[in-house]
């Protein structure tokens, strides 16, 4: 068992939308990653996502439901096949949650898509 302290854990990297592998449990992952500006629309079809705010401030984006303005402290989920797009005036840090394996961009490949899980350190 390892502890995670997240203010260390944020202080580890600097890259914008680039997950880090925090934790695992019951075939989900715990990301961390620091956000700023638009992320690109797609969706997930066979995953819920949970978007909690660390620090700092995340609009998640919806083509049609109204946009939803997260704040430090405050997460939400978004159901698996609904098309968003998180984006962030200034830097945040998120958690993500999501089962083992989801393709952070998707149903979408782009210059974000992560291809390798990044581990913290």
């Amino acid at each position: 068992m390892k502890k995670v302290n997240l203010t260390d854990a944020f202080d580890s990297f600097d890259e914008q939308w680039s997950p880090r592998l925090a934790g695992e449990l019951n075939g989900q992952e715990v990301k961390l990653a620091k956000v700023e500006g638009e992320f690109v629309w797609h969706q997930h079809d066979d995953a819920d996502e949970l978007f909690f705010v660390h620090s700092g401030e995340l609009t998640i984006q919806f083509r049609d439901e109204p946009d939803v303005h997260l704040e430090a402290g405050e997460f939400v989920v978004v159901p698996r096949g609904v098309e968003h797009r998180p984006v962030a005036d200034e830097e945040a840090q998120i958690l993500l949650f999501e089962p083992r394996g989801t393709k952070n961009t998707g149903d979408v490949d782009s210059e974000l898509t992560q291809t390798a899980e990044k581990r913290l350190e």
